[in-house]
């Protein structure tokens, strides 16, 4: 063949070749849910490309016979495109033999590299910034060749699936989203500026909604501002001036003995119409209402559809024995969603200190404890069996923590510093230079 012919046929090769390694790449890194927004939005050529990722056996059979046909092409009238005419310079160089060797040599590399940069590195670097609309854009010609290969196709796809079936894979990719997938898109998303640190938080609470129980957000049982029934007028104003709270806890006796709730506006309502304060007996009526009851092992997903049920924003957490654990509203889960987004009065239950250290509230939730940290979850030890920090270190200690008690564990040590009666109040978390990850080693005080 005539070198300049070959020439010609070097570019037009070339060009083919990019053709199918766009159509390949483009086709699987398309991402299925932008293009079902656009199908939605009415693009046809979306719905087309997502057809055929759904089965892609033929599209990608294509691509592959289209690619090996080119690269053998390439071999042949590699060598007649640019051979005769190095030969022509190192004739008078070298001896022949040696000028034939180098040639060839030079030929192939030249021809080699042309491939490599412009029939595979820059069309894939396109293909993966535009996955999408190159995808659309090659399929119509993509389905021209699928169908002048079809018998070849056929053939190839026979065997692929046959060997698919002895061998035990998966003839479709699995297009499930889980939640670690979304959690990934978010922190890409945050890293790259499209998500701010605050809307990523929300994201990564409200998928922990299914997983976290009521106990990692009620009012513990220590920190209930109740009233009893037979509580005298001023009594329960004074505890309301002193504690100001939406919703009181009503109980006969004592504080398992739940008998309801009254709600501050009512409350205020009589003191309006100077009516008198009055929780037991005819005069409660329409003051005194019915409380839901939940037990404590309910997630907060579970505990709000519960709210959604019964048209309630306030549930009393009950134990298996009965006993009152705490108290949640529908603030307090929500409030656990949204995070750092929504301000209030309460110490903040973690706090970075100037020497890297924390300073961790005993009823941290421990799903924050282990974000704060940049911790795997699946690396806790005794998962599942404890819901806060405070919980953490009574595994880890196996009993009830006392001051300068502490635990290091995956490169970090929980000291406690400070205790009421038996609850943590703070937890001093350090890190440990050389502390291989998962470690664990407790020391307790004697």
């Amino acid at each position: 063949m005539h070198s300049a012919g070959s020439l010609i046929l070097i570019v037009l090769l070339i060009a083919l070749s990019a053709f199918f390694s766009v159509a390949e790449l483009s086709m699987a890194s398309a991402r299925r849910l932008r293009l079902r927004q656009l199908a939605d939005d009415g693009d046809a050529r979306a719905a087309a490309v997502l057809k055929v990722q759904a089965q892609p056996g033929s599209y990608f059979t294509v691509v592959q016979i289209g690619q090996n046909i080119v690269a053998i092409l390439a071999g042949v009238v590699g060598d007649d495109a640019l051979g005769p005419g190095l030969r022509a310079l190192l004739d008078g160089l070298m001896p022949p033999r040696a000028a034939d060797v180098t040639s060839f040599a030079l030929s192939f590399g030249v021809v080699t590299s042309l491939f490599i940069l412009l029939a595979d590195l820059l069309p894939k670097r396109l293909a993966l910034v535009e996955p999408e609309g190159l995808a659309m854009k090659l399929l119509a010609p993509m389905r021209v060749a699928m169908l002048l290969l079809r018998p070849v196709v056929w053939v190839f796809n026979g065997l692929a699936n046959g060997l698919v079936r002895l061998l035990g894979l998966p003839k479709e990719r699995d297009d499930r989203i889980t939640s670690a997938d979304i959690l990934a898109l978010t922190e890409a998303g945050t890293e790259a500026g499209v998500l701010h640190v605050g809307e990523q938080e929300v994201i990564e609470n409200l998928l922990e909604l299914e997983t976290r129980t009521v106990e990692s957000a009620m009012t513990t049982r220590d920190r209930i501002v109740f009233l009893l029934q037979d509580d005298p007028e001023e009594l329960i104003r004074a505890r309301i001036a002193a504690e100001p709270h939406s919703t009181y806890l009503v109980c006969d006796e004592h504080i398992d003995q739940v008998v309801g709730y009254v709600d501050a506006a009512d409350l205020f309502a009589r003191v309006l119409r100077q009516e008198p304060i009055v929780l037991q007996g005819e005069a409660a009526k329409g003051l005194l209402q019915k409380v839901l009851m939940v037990p404590d092992r309910l997630t907060l997903s579970e505990v709000l559809a519960r709210f959604r049920e019964a048209h309630e924003d306030f549930a009393v957490i009950v134990n298996e024995y009965g006993l009152v654990v705490g108290v949640i509203t529908l603030n307090d889960v929500m409030s656990t969603v949204m995070g750092s987004l929504v301000g209030g009065g309460d110490e903040e239950q973690i706090v970075r200190r100037d020497d890297g250290s924390w300073l961790m509230d005993g009823l941290t939730p421990i799903g924050d404890v282990l974000r704060a940290l940049h911790l795997d979850p699946a690396d806790l030890p005794q998962r599942g069996q404890y819901d806060t920090l405070a919980g953490f270190l009574m595994v880890m200690l196996r009993r009830i923590p006392r001051r300068t008690d502490h635990t290091t564990w995956n490169g970090w040590r929980f000291e406690v510093i400070d205790v009421d009666h038996t609850r943590i109040d703070q937890v001093l978390v350090t890190g440990v230079a050389g502390q291989p990850a998962a470690a664990v080693e407790v020391a307790v005080r004697v």
